[in-house]
């Protein structure tokens, strides 16, 4: 089944020049880029953004982050979007991801790990909409 997914290329990413290399990884999986922009994500942006988060510890220094640097936001399509763009992505903690992952070949840390991407199809539908309106997709 067809599905779409976010994808956010990191600040980590980002500073690096390295969006095209984590591009390329994301459609040799077969999935396929339809909307694509790169922004500044404001402090309220990204408290939106991440309020499933708000009363962890790492909750601050994650807003620090994404805010820290543009970010590229994406949605991407293809066959079982969701559960396909996290296998790519590997683990959390690049440390034990998988080799030939866009964590494992390219983040930093736990906390730098270059990528976001939806964990649901329902917070997939939610974090599209956030960043984008359906003119700005493209299949």
């Amino acid at each position: 089944m067809m599905g779409r997914t976010l994808s956010i290329i990191k600040p980590d990413a980002t500073t690096r020049n390295i969006t095209g290399k984590v591009n390329t990884m994301i459609e040799d999986a077969g999935l396929k880029i339809i909307a694509q922009k790169l922004i500044r994500l404001t402090p309220s942006q990204a408290e939106e953004f991440y309020s499933e988060h708000k009363d962890k510890a790492f909750f601050t220094s994650l807003i620090d982050f994404m805010t820290s640097a543009p970010v590229v936001v994406q949605v991407l399509e293809g066959e079982d979007a969701v559960t396909r763009y996290r296998k790519i992505m590997g683990a959390t903690n690049p440390a034990v991801a998988e080799e030939g992952t866009i964590r494992k070949t390219y983040a930093l840390s736990i906390d730098k790990n270059t990528v976001h991407g939806s964990d649901s199809q329902e917070s997939a539908k939610r974090e599209v909409s956030f960043f984008f309106s359906e003119t700005e997709i493209c299949e």
